[in-house]
């Protein structure tokens, strides 16, 4: 694992990262070799995920490997190669394998090679250039964008095990990985600018309201990291996945007040790396889901279940 990390690291603090990504087959970790992936586990799927959030770099790796790939993977269709990017909406397939309905905010589409759509128990390849596409973004800038097929036939459609809630898991459990990324790096980034910039001939870290702050930010951050890493572990239980996005989006929008608090003005310019991580903080906490949403479920889970105790405290 160290290597990967430090291969995966080393590729996405250079500039335009998504070849080197690709040519080094992390663009596919964790999807099946025979499927046309890299292999490797969830974990390490998870280490460049990571890496991705903390250099707050926008390429597609959820969405190439994570999602589509293995979705496609899942359904025994070969994995493409280019950017990937997978979606479930209001779709039909009707004869001659056509495509109908509205994809909203899709991650990538429009420089998707291909799209994999979930629709009737099926996944469907389908090329986004054949689609209506209305481009959107979100807060950091990142495309997300409405898709509308109007009868377009899919290149290859198989059954699929894989249901929209099951993908919004795979989604969440994706953006909870790069959320505690950013976090990460907003709490190193906090860290040493509390120790370089200097007020009334002392570092500003040296204050006690500082430290308190610090000692806050650290702490959330290890908190999301804890519960993300245990669903890293679990990556196909439902409760691991919910309390993992729970508690990485709470957290995100308390790390990202903190960090800009400690920086101050320089923090919000454009020029500054913490504006980046801050502005996919901010995304990606909302993205498949945001903390009200998954602790709803949660919630729902623990009501629902024979013993509530035990759901909540586990064996």
């Amino acid at each position: 694992m160290g290597l990967l990390e430090e291969t995966a690291n080393e590729i996405l603090s250079g500039d335009g990262p998504w070849a080197a990504l690709v040519e080094s087959g992390l663009a596919l970790a964790g999807v099946l070799e025979e499927a046309g992936g890299s292999g490797g586990t969830s974990a390490d799927a998870a280490a460049v995920l990571r890496a991705s959030g903390y250099h707050a770099v926008s390429v597609p790796l959820a969405e190439t490997g994570g999602l589509a790939g293995r979705l496609l993977a899942d359904a025994g269709l070969p994995v493409p190669s280019g950017v990937l990017t997978a979606a479930a909406g209001d779709v039909r397939i009707g004869g001659g394998r056509t495509l109908t309905g509205t994809l909203r905010r899709v991650p990538w589409a429009r420089s998707a090679h291909r799209l994999a759509v979930l629709a009737d128990g099926f996944v469907a390849v389908v090329d986004p250039a054949r689609a209506q596409i209305t481009e959107g973004a979100n807060v950091a800038g990142e495309p997300r964008d409405d898709v509308v097929l109007s009868g377009v036939e899919a290149e290859a459609v198989a059954p699929c095990g894989v249901d929209a809630a099951e993908l919004r898991r795979r989604g969440a459990l994706a953006r909870a990985v790069q959320l505690t990324g950013a976090m990460a790096r907003a709490l190193d980034l906090s860290v040493r600018h509390a120790g370089e910039r200097e007020q009334f001939g002392r570092p500003v870290g040296r204050f006690q309201a500082v430290q308190q702050m610090l000692a806050e930010l650290a702490g959330e951050a290890a908190v999301a990291d804890v519960a993300v890493r245990a669903a890293v572990r679990a990556p196909d239980d439902p409760v691991a996945v919910a309390a993992a996005k729970a508690n990485a989006s709470r957290a995100a929008g308390t790390v990202a007040a903190i960090a800009h608090q400690v920086h101050g003005a320089l923090g919000v310019t454009g020029e500054h790396v913490l504006h980046r991580v801050t502005l996919r903080l901010w995304s990606w906490r909302d993205e498949y889901g945001n903390e009200t949403a998954w602790a709803d479920e949660l919630g729902a889970s623990a009501a629902a279940a024979p013993d509530p105790w035990a759901f909540i405290t586990g064996p």
